[in-house]
């Protein structure tokens, strides 16, 4: 009976395009716009996530839109995670598993998020795009040549002053088009689906209190990445650093012979770095690893350098800790008064090797891209998502595209060909998981 009621599904499915369908109420296009305008910047080492209260406003405003939507079980949890069910339409639900989409509200703390004027650059016809409020902010054909597959397309950028918010807003804009366009089209069958907008994501996210059992996933999708096609079932293994350098301080008229400046040997040990290291995020592509010292702050007393890790082989962050130990060694040969702590915090794992023993996942997304006219591939992420450290909790979570591309900067954009054909693939792939039923 179950391979006879897949026959006639897949063949009901067949005479629905999505061409035909009724349109959603709001376009990807026009909720990607609203949501842009929220600032959600998230913000590094705060006790206790949400890292900025003000995610919690674009939290509220999908709260309301779920429940308008007629989404299920819909709340906000105490570490400002969004959960939701859309009840699936099958004659028996259970005969599929519940697939989980995630999609991060915050954006990166690297660019200002507040006041984006997002631009509409309407029926682009090719060259480069200048941000009106910098010119100085340019979007060059050279650099993104991908900007020739978008001729005739509107592009969606900021006006140069601020990051546009494509990370992670168009996911959400797309999954919640997604949404309404299963409700306006009954007849486009899927199973149920468990939703979730999160917090700081760009800064390590609340996923260890992610409610996985609550939410009732069997697998999952983030809808986290950029250009279309982008398919990803392996990330980054991650580090963070930290080196301490401790001094004395005192009053700088009475400093002789007490006074141990740290700042000094901070400096050194960063000076050291070009020529002791030799994978560095400017050096280096591909699936090489690097050491990136990132951010530090300079003080008589305490100094500090923050250094992130980053290797797709966890062996490779081993010797990457050793190389930064070997720069602390010399240091302190050279500022003996100068103590210097070392320590560091695993991030997330790469997801592949949980993500190899469950390769529908990937097959099932690179089918309904193509039901989408999109070519996919998969390629490795050099960063992380929310899917990787679910993914090492036991949720199986690939990331999916989202059209957009120069994420965490001023040059973001994406376009509306990208937003809806996003939205796209996510229908196509809720069906592809109700046909297939495994």
């Amino acid at each position: 009976m179950k391979f006879i009621y897949s026959l006639s599904f897949t063949t009901l499915l067949a005479l629905t395009t999505f061409a035909q369908t009724k349109a959603p109420t709001d376009s990807a296009m026009d909720r990607f716009l609203r949501y842009v305008k929220i600032d959600t910047q998230s913000a590094e080492d705060q006790p206790a996530p949400p890292s900025t209260k003000k995610q919690l406003d674009l939290a509220r405003l999908l709260e309301t839109e779920l429940n308008a939507l007629g989404v299920q079980k819909v709340r906000i949890s105490a570490e400002g995670i969004v959960y939701g069910m859309v009840p699936g339409n099958l004659p028996d639900n259970n005969a599929v598993p519940t697939i989980g989409f995630i999609a991060h509200m915050d954006t990166s703390p690297a660019v200002s998020g507040a006041n984006v004027n997002a631009i509409i650059h309407k029926n682009y016809q090719g060259g480069d795009i200048v941000l009106p409020n910098d010119k100085t902010q340019v979007i060059t054909v050279a650099q993104n040549p991908d900007l020739k597959n978008l001729i005739g397309d509107d592009i969606i950028t900021a006006d140069g002053t601020t990051l546009l918010g494509s990370d992670d807003k168009s996911g959400i804009a797309e999954l919640m088009t997604m949404i309404d366009i299963l409700k306006q089209n009954p007849e486009i069958k899927h199973g149920n689906i468990a939703i979730a907008f999160t917090p700081d994501e760009e800064v390590g996210g609340p996923m260890d209190q992610f409610d996985i059992p609550g939410w009732g996933a069997k697998f999952a999708y983030t809808v986290d990445g950029e250009q279309l096609g982008d398919i990803s079932n392996e990330t980054w293994s991650a580090r963070t650093a930290t080196v301490t350098f401790r001094g004395k301080s005192t009053h700088p008229g009475t400093a002789k012979g007490i006074m141990v400046n740290s700042t000094y040997a901070a400096g050194d040990f960063l000076s050291q770095f070009p020529k002791m290291v030799k994978n560095r995020p400017e050096t280096t592509e591909g699936r090489v690893g690097f050491i990136h010292p990132y951010v530090g702050n300079l003080d008589v007393e305490t100094s500090t350098v923050k250094i992130l890790l980053r290797d797709f082989d966890i062996a490779g962050l081993a010797g990457q800790e050793e190389a930064i130990k070997k720069v602390i060694a010399k240091t302190e040969k050279k500022y003996p008064d100068v103590k210097i702590e070392y320590a560091s915090v695993l991030g997330y794992l790469n997801m592949k090797e949980v993500l190899k023993d469950y390769p529908q996942l990937t097959d099932y997304a690179i089918e309904a891209a193509k039901r989408a006219g999109i070519q996919a591939e998969l390629r490795p992420i050099c960063g992380g998502t929310d899917g990787s450290r679910l993914t090492a909790r036991g949720l199986p979570t690939p990331n999916l595209f989202t059209g957009g591309h120069n994420f965490h900067g001023k040059l973001e954009f994406n376009s509306r060909k990208g937003l809806e054909k996003s939205t796209e693939t996510l229908v196509n792939l809720v069906q592809i998981w109700a046909e297939k039923g495994k």
